[in-house]
């Protein structure tokens, strides 16, 4: 991190979903004393509906682009631990702008641990776009497109199968 000013540094936590970047993105905040914010959270408030319901009626296509612009916003605004949705790795541009402003680590799952979290989410039917759907061949899929965005764009890899949420924390503070 040595290009990115101490006062402007900042932790992105990028992975699919249910790999625990709200969870993990809570602690290390409370750890580091900086403040926490879930992108997808932001996103919803500004938009005044889910992401599902952004996604039906706008397309992914404009989902992306007030991703970035969260993106962007939260970019600026100073040091913090920023938990990304899953897809922003998807645009060249949001990967470039998290590794300029600071840290980036990828959390993974094995895809059946994913696939039980989903499912116990009480918030991922009602919010996001269906994911689960289509079992883990689905969530196969959508980590085998991304997969090579998260690793080009990530400083760290942490993954969070079988692991409590202090230690999935500890190992990122040891590593960072």
């Amino acid at each position: 991190m040595g290009e990115v000013p101490a006062s402007r540094r900042i932790l992105y936590l990028i992975g699919l979903r249910a790999t625990g970047k709200t969870t993990i993105g809570r602690l290390l905040a409370e750890h580091l004393g900086v403040p926490f914010h879930d992108a997808d959270v932001v996103l919803e408030t500004r938009a005044g509906r889910s992401i599902r319901d952004i996604f039906a009626e706008n397309g992914e296509v404009h989902f992306r682009e007030l991703e970035a612009e969260v993106l962007c916003d939260l970019s600026g605004s100073g040091p913090a631990v920023i938990a990304t949705g899953g897809g922003v790795v998807l645009r060249e541009a949001n990967r470039e702008q998290m590794r300029a402003t600071g840290k980036v680590v990828w959390l993974t799952a094995d895809v059946d641990t994913m696939r039980v979290r989903m499912q116990t989410d009480l918030t991922t039917a009602a919010r996001r776009p269906d994911l689960g759907g289509g079992g883990v061949a689905e969530i196969e899929e959508l980590l085998r497109g991304r997969a090579p965005l998260y690793q080009a764009c990530a400083n760290l890899t942490i993954d969070t199968t079988g692991r409590s949420p202090d230690a999935v924390v500890k190992a990122i503070l040891a590593s960072c």
